[in-house]
């Protein structure tokens, strides 16, 4: 229902999951509203139309109109277009490769409470054919990418179809699947059914087991989606604390690789941490709570033309021309993205672009992605 939180809710599982005091810690820490929170929204709603459409969930008109009041929003870009697009265009390709239609369900709000109390949410797309169960979550943003494997999120949403369509026959087999289509990550995990209830048995007795005694602040990679990491005491204690002292002999007067990297790590998640302080700490001066050791002071300001028009006109009037005054440059892929529409721009000039390897970029051990091969580095770097 609309204005219904859930107190555990799927799409934070992997801070509460982890870290069951977070949810206690986030109590009383408002919501921030962010454009890019609301783009999503938006995208997701078109998108939510466009699988109505296709699938014969809505009349056509109906579907129409309501699209149509939704690309009247200041906050629409043409370009969710062919993002949401992709997204119905995955489900359908897993629709059609059954022998007969299946079974679609859209934005189905499913309850995990017997798993762990008060969590229920709302999944983007359910498919059922047979003794297969697809899930479908729809991400719009681009800054982090998700995976589908081991994701805890995916993994609730399914155990709650399991429970609400077990009715119509046993699920033997999950499929669960992210589409982030504005970074190209679509990627999906399979699991059996009773894998995957074996999982969420554990999952909600150690969850509640945890809550029950209060619950355990455990800090990690998964602290930068938590509210409260800012004010989070553990968390500092665990980025500010000091490994053991040893005898310098021992430890030798220079840092061993095994040390760098261990202090690369730490060093990281410090400059996160650090940012969510100055964060937090900007937003409570802006209030007008203050903040010991901190204050708001006047920043660097640019210059700028109030009136383009009128200015340009004064100019000209001078002897100017406005060959002068204009430079003509092109447009950017991006830029021409939002002109056309990344298919159509495909279609018109696929053929001269191009996406040359990217360079070795540094990330920690536990990133997905593959190693760079010393051979493909010195293929890169062997002319310099």
């Amino acid at each position: 229902m609309p204005g219904i939180h859930a107190r555990y809710s799927p799409s934070h599982a992997a801070v509460w999951g982890t870290c069951t005091a977070s949810v206690r810690a986030e109590e009383n820490i408002p919501e921030t509203d962010s454009e890019y929170a609301a783009e999503g929204t938006l995208a997701h709603a078109i998108a939510e139309l466009k699988l109505c459409s296709r699938f014969g969930l809505l009349p056509a008109d109906v579907c129409k109109s309501r699209l149509d009041m939704l690309r009247a929003d200041p906050l629409y870009q043409k370009e969710m277009e062919e993002y949401t697009d992709i997204y119905a265009d995955e489900i359908m390709k897993v629709c059609c490769a059954f022998p007969e239609k299946p079974y679609v369900i859209v934005e189905k709000r499913l309850d995990m409470g017997h798993i762990v109390p008060d969590c229920f949410g709302t999944a983007d797309c359910i498919v059922l054919y047979g003794t297969i169960l697809h899930i479908f979550d729809f991400k719009y943003g681009k800054g982090v990418s998700v995976s589908a494997e081991n994701n805890p999120q995916l993994r609730l949403y399914a155990l709650g179809a399991i429970g609400e369509y077990s009715v119509f026959g046993k699920i033997k087999t999950v499929f669960m699947n992210i589409i982030q289509p504005r970074i190209d990550n679509i990627c999906s995990a399979c699991m059996p059914a009773e894998e995957l209830t074996a999982w969420g048995d554990k999952f909600g007795r150690r969850v509640k087991a945890s809550i029950a005694a209060g619950g355990e602040f455990v800090p990690g990679e998964h602290c930068r989606f938590c509210k409260a990491k800012a004010k989070c005491r553990a968390r500092a204690e665990m980025l500010l604390s000091a490994e053991e002292q040893k005898a310098r002999e021992d430890r030798g007067e220079m840092l061993t690789d095994e040390e760098i990297g261990e202090v690369l790590l730490r060093a990281q998640l410090l400059a996160g941490w650090v940012k969510g302080l100055e964060e937090y700490v900007y937003d409570k001066l802006l209030r007008g709570e203050p903040v010991p050791h901190w204050k708001l002071v006047e920043g660097r300001s640019v210059r700028a033309i109030s009136d383009i028009n009128g200015a340009f006109a004064a100019l000209e009037a001078a002897g100017y021309g406005s060959e002068l005054l204009y430079e003509r440059k092109p447009l950017g892929l991006t830029a021409l993205e939002k002109l056309c529409g990344r298919k159509k721009l495909t279609e018109l000039i696929g053929n001269y672009i191009t996406k040359p390897s990217g360079k070795p970029t540094l990330v920690p051990e536990s990133d997905k992605r593959k190693a760079f091969s010393q051979t493909r580095i010195a293929e890169m770097f062997k002319d310099n």
